[in-house]
Formats: C-alpha cells, structure tokens, sequence
C-alpha cells in the first residue's frame, strides 16, 4: 500500500503531461490537405494505376457549340423619333441597301408642328439679330443706350438657342414635306426584317421598325463552360464548322465575355473568322474547335481528378515512400476522357489515374 501512495505523485506528472499534449492546437486546413491516405492493403494495390505527368502531352482541344452573329457595329436598329402612323414602307428583307436609302415613310403631326417651330425660331433670330444690329450701330454715332444694346444683346442670344433646338429636332425626324418624314439606311448592308405595317401607329421607344445588318462584319460567339475559361486568352487559334453553309474557317479568339449565364453557367468567347464570309448568314449554327492553348501544358485522364465540398478538384500524388498525397488542382478543358491541368502539378509527378476513389472515402465524385 505504501509503495502505490509513492507512486501517485508520479501518475498524477504523467497524466498531467497527457493532458498538456492532447490541447495542442489542432493541425491547420492547409496541413490537413496534405495528410495521406490510408494506407491500401497489398490487395488493392492492382486496382491503382500510376501516370507520369509530363510536358508536352499538349493541353486538349475543346469543342463547343456556337453561333454566326453581326458583330455590334455591324447591325442597326431603327425606330421612330415620335409618334407617328407608317403610311409606307419602301424596302423589303434581303435587300441590300446603301447609306441614306429610304427604309420607311411615317406620317406625325408633331413633325408638322417641329417644323413650323423651326420655321418662326429662324424668323425670330433673325429679327433679333437685326434689331442687335441696329443698336450697335446707334451705339456708335452715339445715339442710343447702353441698356437697349444689352437688351438686344440678350434677345439676340435667345434667339439663337431657340433655333439651335428647333434645328435638332427637324434633323432628328429627318428629311420630308409638311408631316410626314423617311427613315432612311445608316449605313450600307442587308435588310435583315421589317416589323412595321402599313397604317400601324408607332411610339419612340418601342420596338425597331427596320434591322439592317453588314453581311461582311460577321463573327462567330462560342458559349464556353466556366470551368474551362481559365486557359482561353485572346488570339488563341480555333477552327469553325458551319454545318448549314459547309464552311470550314480558321479563327482566333478575339474577346472573352465577363458575364456567366446563371443557368447554364457558360460564358460567351468571340471569334474572327479568316476568310469569305459571303456564305455565312446571322444565326447559322456553328462548331467550335479550340486548338491547343500550350504545347507545354498537361493533362490527366479524367478518372485521375475527384470532386469534394462540390466545387474542389483533388488528385492523388504518389510519393517515393509508397504513400499516397492529395493535392488540389485547377484543371481546363475536358475532351475525350481526358483533361487539362491548369495549376497544382508539377511534371514528374506520379498521379493515380485509376482507383482514385479507393484512397479518398469522402469523394463525392469522379469528374
């Protein structure tokens, strides 16, 4: 009994020493990353398989749906400035037109009234002028006031803004007589659709009366997942099927759009196409073949990437130990089973390939 009272003092140092041990703080996130996996037994060794990553593979060649399309400043939408009743309509679609043809005649009688405005602002102007002239003349032989110059002076300037306004608003509305008015090309190209009718009464502000497009300033819009915008720069090559023309092109990406569609979480990329377009049309359907982004880049086949936390993409690298470590990647476009890797690798890794999901339990998926 003695001898177990001598030891207390020492039990009490060892299971203070275990308690001091067991409130370390706890290894950090980017430490947990890095824990290996369980070790496999030898029997489901023969279900892993090991690649080298290496450069040189090449990075993959997506291929996305896409779309001809006029360029922005290449398709006008035009409408009327005021009210106004379409009493003729002088173009029809598919008819190549010419700056200042005349697309659509309208009748309005608030052009009528805008053109009587401009009509008496330029005889008030130039009243007011001539009245401005006479007091300076008065004013230098001496004979008049300095207070009906500035009078006039100011009238004069009145004047002047009131035509200016009344000018604006005539050239708005265009060329024509009394009340009615031509809405005419703004520049040369197509007549792509006519939605006015004969005797329809039209407002500012609501829908275009006449589309015209430039056949030649076409290009073509690929709608890209988010995931594999990472490796498309501008000026990387592409080439363009267009099934309904039997057009082959070569391309390069001229713009990257900034805005996701939420749902099916594309983004739009923009390619100039090489070549006669005279055969293409606005709204022809078209494929999109990016080519190589790098000759240097990697890619792993798709089995070798797992999906955790729903968005995090992790590979499994062996080390020289024999033991297996998880490392977050950043992958590209995905194409015939395999995918490009973007970030997180390095070349001489050994990557597992297949049997992925054996070292990871919480893996929700393959990509």
């Amino acid at each position: 009994k003695n001898r177990i009272l001598c030891r207390g003092p020492a039990l009490l140092v060892l299971i203070a020493s275990l308690a001091a041990c067991s409130d370390s703080a706890p290894p950090s996130d980017s430490s947990a990353a890095k824990v290996d996996a369980p070790t496999l037994p030898d029997a489901s060794r023969q279900y892993i398989e090991v690649e080298t990553v290496g450069r040189g593979l090449g990075a993959l060649a997506g291929v996305h749906p896409g779309r001809v399309a006029f360029r922005a400043q290449a398709m006008a939408a035009i409408g009327t400035p005021m009210e106004a009743r379409v009493i003729m309509i002088e173009a029809r679609p598919g008819e190549v037109v010419k700056t200042g043809d005349p697309l659509v005649t309208l009748q309005s009688a608030d052009v009528a009234e805008a053109r009587a405005r401009l009509i008496e602002a330029e005889a008030k102007a130039a009243a007011a002028e001539d009245l401005l002239r006479r007091q300076n003349e008065m004013i230098q032989k001496g004979v008049g006031l300095e207070v009906e110059r500035f009078s006039a002076a100011s009238a004069a300037r009145e004047a002047r803004a009131e035509l200016e306004r009344a000018r604006r608003t005539v050239a708005l509305i265009g060329e024509g007589e009394d009340d009615r008015f031509v809405l005419r090309a703004p520049a040369n190209g197509t007549v792509l659709a006519i939605k006015a009718s004969v005797g329809e009464v039209v407002s500012p502000g609501g829908q275009a009366l006449v589309e015209v497009g430039d056949p030649h300033r076409l290009w073509v819009v690929a709608d890209i997942p988010e995931r594999e915008v990472g490796g498309i720069a501008v000026g990387r090559p592409a080439a363009v099927l267009v099934p309904g023309a039997d057009a082959r092109f070569e391309a390069a990406v001229e713009g990257v759009g900034q805005l996701v569609d939420s749902d099916s979480r594309r983004l739009p990329i923009y390619l100039a196409l090489k070549g006669d377009t005279s055969r293409l049309s606005a709204g022809m359907l078209a494929e999109v073949r990016l080519s190589s982004a790098e000759a240097s880049a990697m890619s792993l086949p798709t089995t070798a990437v797992l999906i955790k936390d729903g968005s995090r993409r992790v590979v499994y690298v062996q080390r020289e130990d024999g033991r297996f470590e998880p490392r977050e990647v950043r992958t590209g476009v995905s194409q015939e089973g395999r995918v490009t890797i973007l970030e997180g690798l390095q070349p001489g890794d050994q990557v597992v390939v297949r049997g992925a999901m054996l070292l990871d339990s919480e893996a929700e998926q393959q990509l």
